[in-house]
Parts: C-alpha cells; structure tokens; sequence
C-alpha cells in the first residue's frame, strides 16, 4: 500500500509539472512517505528527517513534504517538533500543498507498471492490540465502486498487466458505503475488464473472510490463486491478547475450507514472535502450527511497541531481544524446510509466468501462485505471460525454461 500510495503522490506532482530527481540533494521538494509499523522503521524515518534539516540549512529554498504513518492526528505538535517540514498531512489524505490544490488525488501516470496497486479502503476497525493503524490512519472508509473502476481501466490502459487491490483491510471493503458493496462484487467487476490478466488482493483479515469472497476466489478466472491469511501466533491465549477476534479452530477451518473450494491455493501468512508475555511453551505451539499448516511462505517479524496501541499501554515488553531473535530464526528454519518440500514438487511442472523485469542477466516475474520464477532468453519478455518449465527449485524461488 506504501508503494502505491508514493507512486499515486508522484503522479500528482508530475501531472502537475514536476520531473523526478535522482538525488534529494538536487530536488526542488522532497516528499518522504512514512511506515512506522515498527521501531525500526520508525527510526528510518527520523534518520531521514534529520537528513533533510541539514540538506536544507544549505539550501533553505528547498520544500520538505511529509505523510504516511508517522503522522499523528495532532498536526500542530508535528509541526513543533519538525518545523523545517514544510507540508505534513496524514497518510491517505489529500495533499495540502496549495500548489497541488487543483490536482485530484487519483490522476494517473501515462505509463502503469505492469503490477500496480489500486488502494479499495484505507484504515482498520479491527484495533489489534499491537497494531498502529487504526490511530494513524482512522477508521475504514471505502472507495466508491465507480472510482475504484475507473482508476483500475485507467491503469490497464497505461500498461498495467495484473492489478493487486489494497487495504489495511480488504475483506472490509464496502461495509460503510450505501450500497453496500463488498470484495467479491467487486472482484466481479474488476474480473472484466479488458486487457487485464490477474487480480489479487491484500491484506486479509481471517474474522472478516467470507465464504462468498471463497467461491470468488475460485470462480473468477483472472484473480490469483494465492492469498495472505495473517495467523500472527499458533498459540490461543496469545491470540486473545493480541484482540485478533478469532480462534485457532476457525483459522483451521478457513484453511481448511480455502484449500478444499480453491484448487492448488497457494497460501502465505504472518507471524509475530515474542509478543508480550510469549512463553516458550506459547511459541512451541506456534512452530507446531507451522508444521501442519504447511504455507507456501511465512512472514516473520518481532514484536515491537508501538505508543498508542493497547498492548503498548496494556503489556510490559518483557521478551528479550535476543531471544526474540533467536525465535525469528527457529520459523525461519522451519518455514525454509517447508518451502523448500513444497516447492520442490513443482519442479517439471509449466507456469504461466508475468515478466516484470530483469536481474543478473535473467528475466524473472511471479506465478499465479506468486513464486518467483527466473530464466533466461535473449529477447526482451517484460510485461509478457510467457509458460516457464521448472528445472530447479529453492524455498525462496523457481528456475526453469521458457516453452516456445
């Protein structure tokens, strides 16, 4: 969501004139688009404020934009404490730099990348104990159908190949618009449009997944077989302190229920180590709930505080940093050896793969499932579905052949 956002942001100011630099130290303004999910990029974010202040004592005409989520609803005290930033607005809002004031928001590049984001619904209800989002970013509020329609034809029509539909919460889509439209209705829609290839969506909620958005998944031909289902923890009592709103039984049975309906799903998730109060029992239950879960691929984070959030006010981080990174490390293992089986099954098989570009002299692009795939061709295959046979295979990517 990030990236579409700072995409859909240089747009404006392209529509509006401007031509992007390579080099903050030789722009006019500089807009830094912010994620404070964790600590560490948080302090990114300062690092790069505190960059920029001395960039402009050099040159004080240069202007300083700032959004995303390290901005707090109170804009006056933001405004104290970095008052060499000359524009803050929070994330998702409409820019309030004057010279903008006649450029709409969802103005699109002539040229789509040939994956590009569509933002469906901003903020989250959901208020998980550790998460951030719904200060920094409010409560839901969907696009209207129309908007989110035209902006998806516009985008196929400036290159874009497959559209991938973004939210804090997607299965939320539309619950607070009139006509009361949601995500499978949608994906309907988005499903017919010429000229597109693939359709996915991000991120999934387990509570709010419906079984309709299920059979969505598996009638529609151009939306992926893949999805990220977030568990954050195998372990029941670490889940209810997480205020996730679900159990572990119906997390299995979603699964469950995904894999039957959605032949060959592809299926990844995230995980959390070392929230507040984890005991080593509590994270064995998660490993063990790696092991019979069997995802394609796991993302894995340390818990980290985040002020405002209830957990931050609730639970004392009392897991150890090495030990919390030494937790990371044990999924990471179990998870490598799992992808590893998984993907070794693939080998000699033939995917329909999108091109999106080109590294260490290979071409290389994703499935539907979304393995990376990589190979070799002389001519030039961007943008192109091209059927790649499968030769050799790791946990992280596939290698194989295009198929004339």
């Amino acid at each position: 969501m990030n990236r579409a956002e700072s995409e859909r942001l240089a747009a404006l100011l392209e529509n509006h004139g401007f031509i992007s630099a390579s080099r903050a130290e030789d722009a006019s303004l500089v807009l830094i688009n912010s994620c404070v999910v964790r600590q560490s990029a948080e302090n990114r974010v300062v690092n790069q404020l505190m960059r920029l202040r001395h960039l402009k004592k050099s040159r004080p005409e240069i202007k300083i934009a700032l959004t995303g989520c390290f901005v707090s609803s109170n804009l006056a005290e933001m405004h104290r404490k970095y008052p060499f930033v000359d524009y803050i607005f929070p994330a998702g809002s409409e820019p309030t730099f004057e010279d903008m004031a006649d450029v709409s928001r969802y103005s699109l590049p002539k040229q789509a990348a040939i994956s590009s984001g569509i933002t469906i619904i901003q903020g989250c209800d959901n208020f998980c104990s550790y998460c951030i989002v719904p200060y920094r970013r409010g409560r839901e509020k969907s696009r209207p159908v129309a908007a989110i329609e035209e902006e998806a034809c516009n985008l196929v029509e400036g290159g874009a190949r497959e559209l991938i539909l973004l939210g804090q919460n997607v299965d939320s889509y539309g619950h607070d618009l009139a006509e009361k439209p949601d995500l499978a209705m949608l994906l309907e829609r988005i499903n017919k449009i010429e000229g597109l290839e693939r359709i996915r969506f991000l991120t999934n909620h387990p509570k709010d997944m419906s079984p309709g958005l299920v059979r969505a998944i598996a009638r529609l031909e151009k939306v992926c077989k893949q999805l990220n289902l977030p568990v954050q923890s195998g372990d029941g009592e670490i889940l209810k302190k997480m205020n996730r709103g679900y159990t572990l039984e119906h997390y299995r049975e979603l699964l469950g229920q995904l894999r039957r309906e959605v032949s060959g799903i592809a299926i990844t998730t995230d995980i959390i180590v070392g929230f507040p109060g984890e005991t080593p029992e509590q994270f064995g239950n998660t490993l063990q709930f790696l092991e019979e879960a069997r995802f394609d691929a796991v993302h894995v984070a340390m818990y980290s505080p985040r002020p405002e959030t209830l957990a931050f006010r609730k639970y004392a981080d009392d897991v150890d940093p090495a030990e919390k990174a030494r937790r990371r490390k044990l999924i990471e293992e179990v998870q490598g050896k799992i992808a590893g089986e998984i993907n070794c099954r693939l080998v000699g098989q033939t995917f329909e793969v999108l091109v999106e570009g080109r590294k260490k002299g290979k071409w290389y692009g994703r499935s539907q499932s979304d393995k990376l795939v990589f190979f070799e061709h002389p001519d030039d295959q961007s943008g192109r579905l091209v059927p790649v046979k499968i030769e050799h295979s790791s946990p992280w990517f596939l290698r194989g052949s295009l198929i004339k």
